[in-house]
């Protein structure tokens, strides 16, 4: 029988996270608070793909193993698969969530947006500071991914992109 964990209450873990080691443990450098939440990441990922593939025979290739990672990890975390799978079959995945859940209650936000941007110049700095926050979030799912792949014996470097918020882009680029 199964564990489940309310998604509320990953999404304020996730939160408190996100703010603690940016604003707290690591207030003057955002790349070690990056790398320490990816790290974070990383150790769940591992964690969970060895509980997700416990009953499963190992996989015979990469593209198996993204497969599964889109369709039933995915499924496991989200309630969901992955929107849209692209690779360049030499070693580069592309996952595209349309509506990721954890970027899903995120925005910049609208004062920003609608001030006119040659009179207020705090607009911009707002809207950097707001996509920093987000992508803060971002290295938490990217360490998952990341944990996920090298339980499965794939060393891969992970990145993300978002164009729209919620949608959100994963690019795993598999080292060699």
């Amino acid at each position: 029988m199964g564990r489940e964990v309310s998604e509320s209450c990953v999404d304020s873990l996730l939160t408190e996270m996100v703010s603690s080691y940016c604003d707290r443990f690591y207030a003057n450098k955002p790349e070690l608070a990056a790398r320490r939440i990816e790290a974070i990441g990383f150790q769940v990922g591992h964690q969970l793909s060895e509980r997700y593939t416990m009953e499963r025979p190992r996989f015979s290739d990469n593209l198996e193993a993204i497969k599964f990672i889109c369709k039933d990890f995915w499924s496991e975390l989200f309630k969901k698969q992955i929107d849209n799978l692209k690779t360049n079959h030499k070693g580069t995945f592309v996952l595209q969530d349309n509506r990721f859940r954890w970027l899903a209650r995120m925005s910049i936000d609208p004062s920003s947006e609608d001030g006119d941007l040659s009179q207020d110049n705090s607009a911009p700095v707002t809207e950097n500071k707001a996509a920093q926050a987000t992508s803060m979030h971002l290295y938490f799912p990217c360490g998952i991914i990341r944990g996920a792949l090298s339980n499965l014996g794939i060393p891969c470097a992970v990145s993300a992109d978002i164009s729209s918020l919620p949608a959100c882009s994963f690019v795993v680029r598999i080292k060699a």
